[in-house]
Parts: structure tokens; sequence; C-alpha cells
């Protein structure tokens, strides 16, 4: 598997959107651990670049304890990379960091100044 270092500085505003969930072998129901032995968790994190409107959503895997972020939080990822990968003739890419913590601003994203709220529906 080919191993891509991501520069988190260039993909602008990072959001929490699925809380931290425990990755689940899909076959013995067990919690899935790095080599360490630690604890998987995946979280589901909104990327919007600044010059784009268009927003992508990214499952990043982390090990430890389950990352302090909730829905609506921004959040700071650390030393994310992108792993490229094959099985069974399918491909993807899934992503791996060390940690996933909130941003210094703490709480929920404020409003853009100048936009409606949307209803939502994207």
């Amino acid at each position: 598997m080919q191993t891509i270092p991501v520069d988190v500085a260039r993909l602008g505003a990072l959001m929490c959107v699925v809380p931290p969930e425990p990755r689940v072998n899909r076959e013995t129901g067990e919690i899935r651990t790095d080599r360490e032995g630690r604890r998987l968790y995946v979280v589901g994190v909104s990327v919007r670049q600044p010059e784009s409107r268009r927003a992508d959503v990214i499952e990043v895997v982390v090990p430890g304890e389950a990352p302090a972020v909730a829905e609506g939080m921004r959040v700071l990822i650390q030393d994310l990379v992108a792993v490229a990968w094959e099985i069974d003739g399918r491909r993807g890419t899934s992503y791996r960091a060390v940690a996933i913590t909130p941003a210094e601003s703490g709480g929920k994203a404020a409003p853009v100044a100048g936009r409606a709220k949307s209803g939502g529906d994207g």
C-alpha cells in the first residue's frame, strides 16, 4: 500500500460531520485495533477548500481513545495520510491520522457573515 502525507494546511475548513465511532470488524463484530493494540475510531470530516463552495466528506481513522469531537465542531487533524489500497480487484483511498482534536476556537462553527442559513438541502 502506498502512503501519501496530506498537507492539511491546504485543505481549508475541516469540520466533524460524523462523530467518532469504533471501527468494527464486520465479520466478528470486534473493535479493530492497530499493530500496537490501540482501538481504532472513524470520524467523518467535511473538507472544504477555500477557493471552492464544494465540500467533500472523508472518513479518517485514528488510534487510541475516541477523539473528543462532536458533530458540527471545527477540527484539527494531526499527521493525516492517504493510503491507496487494492483488495480483490477493488481500489480506493483511506485516510489515517495520529489525532483529531477540536480547533482552538472550541465550539461549533460560526455562521459565515453575508450568507443566509440553508435548510440543509445542499
